[in-house]
């Protein structure tokens, strides 16, 4: 099976059912397998430690999960226009593959979801693909053939996948929303595929 990557860090579940329905996306495309994964909160005090492995919830990522992966679906809540600093934190700590080269050639994909529809969903989608394109990754976008992205009125970007969630982050995943999130999963899984056996 192929392995492909879906990382994320969630706050308050939105970021985590875009994950869940990216990797059923993957997992309509044979031979492919999503692997979900977080990353641990930061915190402010310095002594704070988290435990190894989650009380719930996904498993923390590993460099070697990264460095095995054949695709890559990295999502994040939207901070101020930005990655949420757990993610961000996570990938500054990446330096090795970007010595080594392993995630060079890779296909990757982005999602976010955000608290106000105008909250910075297109900015977060692309400053996270910046350490991506400093790890040699080839960045993978929803096109225009998704109808969705003309009819959606939350969210879904031609970047890659958004959400509204809302002030109160009671707003569900919409059906276009949803189809897109299937969407992407299958293109990246697709790509994936294809870069890995190019007969």
């Amino acid at each position: 099976m192929i392995p492909v990557l879906v990382l994320y860090y969630s706050r308050h579940g939105a970021t985590r059912e875009l994950a869940r329905h990216i990797a059923r996306g993957i997992h309509e495309v044979a031979g492919c397998e999503a692997w979900l994964r977080t990353v641990p909160p930061v915190s402010p005090v310095c002594e704070a430690t988290a435990p190894a492995i989650p009380d719930s919830g996904d498993p923390y990522v590993t460099d070697e999960e990264l460095r095995q992966c054949a695709g890559l679906a990295l999502g994040s809540p939207t901070r101020f226009g930005n990655m949420a600093a757990p993610l961000k934190h996570y990938l500054d700590g990446t330096s090795a593959l970007w010595l080594s080269g392993d995630l060079a050639g890779k296909p990757a994909c982005v999602f976010t979801s955000t608290g106000s529809l105008h909250g910075g969903q297109e900015t977060t989608l692309l400053s996270m693909m910046l350490p991506l394109l400093h790890q040699g990754m080839l960045i993978l976008g929803l096109p225009y053939t998704e109808p969705e992205l003309m009819s959606t009125e939350s969210g879904g970007t031609p970047y890659g996948l958004s959400h509204w969630a809302g002030p109160t982050n009671d707003k569900p995943v919409s059906q276009e929303e949803k189809h897109l999130a299937h969407a992407l999963g299958r293109r990246l899984a697709d790509t994936a595929k294809r870069l890995g056996n190019p007969d």
